[in-house]
């Protein structure tokens, strides 16, 4: 065999032998798996976070079993919305099976964002303060989550040669690419990016230079740069507005909604530092005391 073929082969990132994973009787689907595992990381990162600035770890529990369900349930709705001709009129069933992958994270965000607070206020939660504490968590959550793309051999970018080249195997790859056999890994490097951005936002909270809330917009805006960069490198089928790929546009829409957002937090007079207590009020002792 030659050589350059060898390294090649070995510089590259392999093929997952299968979507499943097998545990004696037991047939499990790798993505789901790996969506689990970065909810539950979240939840934990959250609690401790949020235990640090004086809140009960039991409203994070209590929050999670509410949130972590409206986002999986608004990421295939996002999925199905902006790529709807993948399902209808041929294939209507397979809006069903996420099992096989299309979730859209940004459905995801927003709804599992606003299920979390509008659960946070309903229990008289400081929600500036409780996002300080949680939203780091989320693009930890989504790098873990991203593993599963690999197994189920989804969102890769153009073809490459680079050492960490992905090998995708032929029935995956595009019609057009069929020749080729490595590709950009985009769902490492956004793996990858949202990892750096967890720690900027764990370190930026650090500073206690922020005002309170203020860590939630620039998470937003963070995401949308990175996401807008990452869908310029992928090559997969995406629906269009004007020729211009939907989450290139969401992601545009999410840079300035952060940033307008984080200047009205710091003009706003009545705004605390981060950190500052008040996870919540006496009133609110009093109601949960009174509803125990």
């Amino acid at each position: 065999m030659d050589s350059s073929v060898i390294a090649s082969t070995v510089a590259s990132i392999p093929a997952p032998p299968g979507a499943d994973i097998e545990i004696g009787p037991l047939t499990l689907r790798a993505y789901g798996m790996m969506i689990a595992f970065g909810a539950l990381a979240a939840v934990e990162i959250s609690r401790r976070r949020w235990k640090a600035r004086g809140g009960d770890e039991d409203h994070i529990i209590d929050i999670a079993y509410r949130a972590i369900p409206a986002g999986l349930i608004g990421t295939r709705i996002y999925h199905v919305i902006t790529d709807w001709k993948a399902y209808f009129p041929d294939d209507p069933w397979g809006v069903f099976e996420i099992w096989n992958g299309g979730l859209g994270i940004p459905g995801g965000l927003v709804l599992g964002v606003w299920v979390g607070i509008w659960a946070a206020k309903k229990r008289g939660i400081d929600v500036p303060n409780l996002a300080d504490a949680v939203v780091p968590s989320i693009p930890i959550a989504q790098a873990i989550g991203r593993v599963g793309n690999w197994w189920n051999q989804e969102i890769f970018g153009k073809p490459t040669t680079v050492p960490w080249a992905l090998e995708v195997d032929e029935r995956f790859r595009p019609a057009r690419f069929k020749e080729f056999e490595t590709f950009h890994p985009a769902f490492m490097y956004e793996a990858v990016l949202n990892l750096i951005l967890a720690a900027f936002l764990i370190w930026l909270d650090s500073t206690k230079k922020l005002k309170k809330g203020q860590i939630m917009p620039v998470w937003i805006a963070g995401y949308g740069i990175l996401r807008f960069i990452l869908e310029s490198i992928r090559d997969d089928f995406a629906s269009l507005i004007l020729g211009v790929r939907v989450n290139h546009w969401v992601s545009a829409i999410a840079v300035i909604g952060g940033f307008l957002w984080f200047m009205y937090i710091e003009r706003r007079p009545d705004s605390e530092p981060s950190g500052a207590p008040g996870s919540t009020t006496d009133d609110d002792h009093e109601a949960e005391q009174a509803t125990a």
